[in-house]
């Protein structure tokens, strides 16, 4: 390469990471800074995004599994110790609980002599993508929307080089979406967003081309890389026409297209997992290849995500992926490649206008917030549509549906993947414990009050939610306070109008139950805990009902309770128990005793991420069945479920 060549900057390079305590994830990530990592990829647990102090009974099991428990300031003092908060730019996946954990980086920083105008980085902050995918919602639509507008005001005056929102499209790929509807429901998102925050009169019209072009997105990259180049070209195009034509934004700057992406994690695979490799170039390439519409941050999956949560060096090893694309091939060295090429403007155009459609036809619905139920619906069909295509073969998965035979690899073995001490729960609920009792109780309560106070009227929440993390609230104390303010919601199965076909396998025992003596079966599908990642357990519900079964599901977030009551009440031949952020060896054994307490014998499945070195303990705690996601095909789940009933 000449020295005359001038290249492009890389785009900023992340892994999404977090587990355990704040101390252990404060060591991870100034590793992996050390190791080229150019910006922080927060990753919180369950109980932090949803609302709870790691000592309420819904947080058992589920402390330090998905991510870092953030409890209150100490916490976010020890997770970014010796990470300077004015130099980083930190990437927060939070949602329901983003004004809180903003309030908490905002308190940090200003201990540390950094004032919130100095701060750079994105909350996801996308509660519709919780209601139709990733289920971390925590209040209803209008109440959740008015705290995401009261943070995007705030944002504008305080903290300017913030973004307070990342619609975030991923998880809509990630629950079936086709890439029209991707398009499509995410920039129904923002619009719904930025017409509510234009409407509020918090930002004056002067200010609002600053908060269009704060507002950035969150997209997938799945395998077809051709599409997904043309997707985010069509993306490019979309938004920088909303923002000149819906809002009058005259700087092309504030209308750029701004997104960090994370490829597609639903593709990879438990089977043969080495092809995930592969798999994650091809992706990162979709999103990198054509400049005018290249990702601005980059965060790679590990190639044994499926199997459970990766180790250092696999995350070192996604890194180091992004680092050969940018730093030893010469992409950076020229323009838009793909600019004049007839295939890729043709594809570009039919994805935008097909996504064009189908956006109007949200905002006739009322908007995405209004529109919550169809468009789940409309995802639960796609992913069942995407499940029978591979179960027929008709899309093939190499390795799982197609090429199947393998030879052992040297990539296994013990210490392959990252386990979460079943410790670091008791120690975080004496952390908690220690906390409370320790701060100015006093200045607790009357900031607790104060939040109340605002909460009920149509004042900016920030400023108290700020006040509560200096005094030492947590997390499980704001939740309080803005569950008896807004209330709690429980958002649509999407189950009910969607089908994939009886088709095949499906369809053998569907005449099955039409035979079978005292009518079908009856499938209890329950999620416990606060994982709320329910396209598996949408998928079994569908699959069964489409194989001919009665169907009881009423969404996720369960306690173990409500799941005894209903199989008390139902009285359903099997129950199938989906979880996927670890908590099973907890949750399971639990359940399966309050079940035979109440003298119920019924037996019982499970699904999820469940490494096989907890399969023993599962089956020992009395589970009858045990799938992970090798295994694909509906048909031999429901033919297993069948047969247990029989039994």
């Amino acid at each position: 390469m000449s020295d005359a060549v001038e290249r492009d900057r890389p785009w900023m390079m992340r892994t999404y990471s977090g587990h355990s305590t704040a101390a252990a994830s404060n060591q991870l990530y100034r590793t992996n800074l050390a190791k080229g990592q150019t910006g922080l990829s927060i990753a919180f647990d369950l109980p932090t995004q949803t609302g709870y102090d790691p000592d309420s009974e819904m947080a058992r099991g589920e402390v330090g599994k998905v991510g870092v428990p953030v409890a209150h300031l100490g916490h976010m003092r020890t997770l970014l110790d010796q990470i300077p908060p004015g130099e980083m730019n930190t990437s927060m996946t939070i949602n329901a609980s983003a004004s809180w954990l903003l309030a908490l980086y905002v308190a940090n920083a200003e201990e540390q002599g950094v004032a919130s105008s100095e701060l750079r980085g994105t909350t996801q902050n996308d509660i519709v993508k919780e209601y139709l995918s990733r289920g971390t919602y925590i209040f209803p639509p209008v109440p959740s929307r008015r705290l995401i507008v009261d943070m995007v005001a705030w944002c504008a005056e305080h903290a300017p080089a913030w973004n307070p929102m990342n619609v975030c499209s991923y998880h809509l790929q990630e629950a079936g979406a086709t890439p029209v509807q991707e398009i499509a429901y995410s920039m129904a998102t923002a619009i719904d967003v930025l017409d509510a925050v234009r409407d509020s009169g918090q930002v004056a019209p002067e200010r609002f081309g600053q908060v269009f072009g704060s507002i950035s997105f969150f997209v997938n990259a799945g395998i077809r890389f051709v599409e997904e180049i043309c997707k985010l070209r069509a993306m490019t195009e979309m938004w920088d026409r909303i923002g000149l034509e819906r809002y009058g934004v005259d700087d092309p700057k504030q209308r750029r297209f701004r997104y960090g992406v994370q490829v597609n994690s639903l593709g990879l695979t438990e089977a043969q997992p080495e092809n995930n490799v592969q798999r994650i170039v091809l992706e990162m390439l979709g999103v990198t290849l054509s400049k005018r519409a290249r990702a601005r941050s980059v965060q790679l999956p590990a190639w044994n995500e499926a199997l459970g949560l990766p180790t250092p060096w696999d995350q070192q090893w996604s890194l180091r992926m992004q680092q050969v694309l940018a730093f030893e091939t010469d992409l950076l060295e020229y323009g838009d490649l793909f600019d004049g090429s007839h295939v890729i403007e043709a594809k570009t155009a039919e994805l935008r206008d097909a996504a064009q459609a189908e956006l109007d036809e949200v905002l006739e619905l009322g908007g995405a917030f209004e529109a919550v139920e169809t468009l789940k619906s409309r995802l639960v069909a796609s992913m069942a549509a995407r499940t029978r295509r591979i179960e027929s073969g008709e899309q093939t998965v190499v390795g799982v549906n197609a090429f199947t035979e393998a030879t052992d690899g040297p990539l296994g073995g013990e210490g392959a993947i990252l386990t979460v001490d079943p410790a670091v729960g008791a120690e975080m609920v004496a952390d908690v414990q220690t906390w409370r009792s320790s701060r100015d109780q006093s200045a607790v309560d009357a900031a607790l009050d104060e939040l109340r106070r605002v909460a009920a009227t149509d004042e900016n929440v920030m400023p108290a939610t700020i006040a509560l993390a200096k005094a030492g609230g947590t997390t499980g104390e704001w939740g309080v306070v803005m569950r008896e303010a807004f209330g709690e919601y429980r958002g649509p199965t999407g189950v009910g109008g969607a089908s994939g076909g009886a088709v095949g396998g499906l369809a053998t025992v569907a005449e099955r139950m039409r035979v079978r003596p005292g009518g079908p079966v009856r499938l209890l599908v329950a999620k416990p805990g606060l994982d709320g990642h329910s396209n598996g357990a949408e998928q079994i519900a569908v699959g069964a009902r489409d194989a001919g079964m009665e169907v009881i599901y009423s969404g996720i977030r369960l306690t173990l309770d409500q799941i005894v009551a209903s199989a008390r009440d139902e009285d359903p031949d099997v129950i199938g128990l989906s979880i996927l952020s670890g908590s099973h060896l907890e949750l399971v054994p639990d359940l399966i005793g309050k079940l035979r307490a109440e003298g119920l014998d019924t037996p019982v499945v499970v699904g999820g991420i469940i490494p096989e070195d907890d399969r023993p303990t599962l089956v020992a705690a009395g589970v009858a069945k045990v799938y992970t996601p090798k295994d694909f095909e509906l048909a031999s789940i429901m033919a297993d479920i069948a047969d247990l009933a029989d039994a």
